[in-house]
């Protein structure tokens, strides 16, 4: 069986997240991804540790897990990409490729000819996909930017935390780099998109894709109910805007989180609790009057929740379907039956024998599902196979490569 993509070849010129989350997700549709790194140092995120994966005595590598993340699938070469040299391995690689994915700064590899036009040139139908901060063209397209920066400053912060003026209050980061693993995914959208163009049209097409874009893209309806109001939103905790009640509520030993998404949830709740006048309470009938009245709401329920555990209202409310759930540290997250039974977590084996444990991928797929194929590599773990079978080369040409550190292999 082969994966959906298995006709595919893509380049990942890219590093850290935002692109390689994007060429993995290719990969484990069955993309043959060729990883190109630097020799002697590779994707910063080797180094963004502790924790660092284990080798096969169960001693730390000198990969990190942060690299592990988001890296299966692939084969590493490890190629000096500022020599002639390299850049001529690059355009000939790119002569039985589909794909290339690069997040350099704007302008970046033009200096080494590897730029879309560059590449256009010897591969008309290429789909080349830049990602970088800003894009590539507006006032702060020169600007270099990071996950961080960029939820600060697409908005993401602003809506995120407890509310101003409360102990603890005021924006906060997401507590994973969410604006590169959804540039990733528009990333992986992009591709797909452009591959089908190219199947109708021929031609291929160069992606430009900005970290800030797609952060104000995905505020939702955060956004747009700035832009219908005028009034921009702030913290409000675990609380939503435009639902009541969803949010997180105490229980006796914790807290946990509570999500009626209509009315007639809500009278349910209401009968469960022995808060059944609260459905027929003009402030309450309807989800309007109670996002309104939410304070008033909140206090009403808390008051009844407070006295129970969270197992006893996650058993009562799951039998009677009031959607509602755990708030899990991973630990929990990853004994859940459900997230078990779905396969969310996998394990794959490096040449050296470590057996490296990761988080599967949410697609499923009847005909052509997901693979797991390459664990994370080594730095350079494929560079000796990509250039004797992909380009031909011969052992002596290899060799020399090596010894002019122009490639590097993990031999």
């Amino acid at each position: 069986m082969t994966g959906a993509l298995s006709h595919i070849r893509l380049l990942d010129l890219s590093r850290i997240l935002a692109g390689p989350w994007a060429s993995q997700i290719l990969g484990d549709l069955g993309a043959d991804i060729i990883k190109i790194e630097r020799p002697g140092k590779g994707d910063d995120t080797r180094g963004w540790g502790p924790p660092f994966l284990p080798d096969a005595m169960g001693d730390a590598s000198h990969d990190a897990a942060y690299f592990a993340c988001c890296n299966r699938n692939k084969r590493s070469l490890a190629l000096d990409i500022t020599s002639p040299e390299g850049q001529q391995i690059i355009r000939d690689l790119v002569k039985t490729s589909d794909v290339l994915i690069e997040n350099y700064k704007v302008g970046g590899l033009a200096k080494y000819g590897l730029d879309y036009e560059s590449l256009k040139a010897i591969k008309p139908d290429l789909v080349y996909c830049s990602v970088t901060g800003f894009g590539q063209t507006g006032p702060d397209a020169h600007r270099a930017g990071y996950d961080f920066m960029i939820q600060a400053m697409g908005g993401l912060m602003s809506v995120t935390g407890q509310p101003q003026g409360t102990p603890g209050g005021g924006p906060v980061k997401v507590g994973v780099a969410l604006a590169d693993v959804m540039t990733g995914l528009y990333a992986t959208i992009s591709v797909l998109a452009a591959l089908n163009h190219r199947a109708v049209s021929g031609e291929g097409q160069h992606i430009d894709l900005a970290l800030l874009d797609v952060q104000v893209a995905t505020l939702a309806n955060q956004a747009t109910n700035y832009l219908i109001t005028g009034k921009a939103p702030t913290q409000m905790g675990n609380a939503h805007p435009n639902l009541m009640p969803y949010q997180s509520f105490p229980a006796s030993d914790g807290h946990f989180i509570l999500a009626v998404g209509n009315d007639s949830q809500f009278a349910r709740f209401c009968e469960l609790t022995g808060l059944a006048g609260l459905a027929e309470d003009e402030r309450f009938l309807t989800n309007r009057a109670r996002v309104e009245n939410r304070d008033i709401l909140t206090a009403k329920i808390s008051a009844i929740t407070v006295d129970r555990t969270i197992d006893d209202w996650l058993a009562l409310f799951g039998r009677e379907g009031i959607p509602c759930g755990p708030i899990n540290t991973l630990d929990r997250v990853f004994a859940e039956p459900q997230v078990q039974h779905r396969g969310m977590q996998v394990e794959l084996q490096r040449p050296d024998g470590a057996r490296l444990p990761g988080v599967g991928n949410p697609i499923k797929l009847s005909k052509t599902p997901v693979r797991y194929d390459i664990a994370p590599p080594f730095l350079g773990e494929h560079s000796r196979d990509v250039l004797t079978r992909d380009l031909g080369l011969n052992e002596r040409e290899i060799e020399d490569l090596i010894a002019r550190q122009i490639v590097e292999t993990n031999e």
